[in-house]
């Protein structure tokens, strides 16, 4: 499973990166491939290339805020989900969003 992210608080400080480091543990317990841009008060970090989204099955917005260049991910499956939720049980969100698209 190919995952990409983008991560982003109202602060842009420790949710955006606390729900990135969680989703990347979530996902490598699983066996999943991920790659997390953050969005926060310092910019993008991470930024997610145009391969990067091609190549990917989902794409996780763990997000509290509006970002910037959500357009990118048209055509893919897009699951919205607060940060606080991936950063309580972020294996457990990403089983079920991978089962989720394989009864889809």
């Amino acid at each position: 499973m190919k995952i990409v992210c983008v991560a982003a608080c109202t602060a842009g400080i420790a949710h955006t990166y606390i729900a990135r480091e969680k989703l990347i543990k979530g996902a490598k317990a699983l066996n999943y491939d991920i790659k997390v841009e953050t969005q926060g008060t310092i910019g993008t970090e991470n930024e997610l290339s145009p391969e990067d989204i091609a190549a990917a099955d989902v794409v996780i917005l763990a997000v509290d805020i509006k970002i910037k260049g959500e357009e990118r991910f048209k055509g893919k499956p897009v699951v919205r989900v607060k940060t606080d939720i991936v950063i309580k049980s972020p294996a457990k969100f990403l089983e079920k969003v991978t089962h989720s698209l394989t009864q889809a």
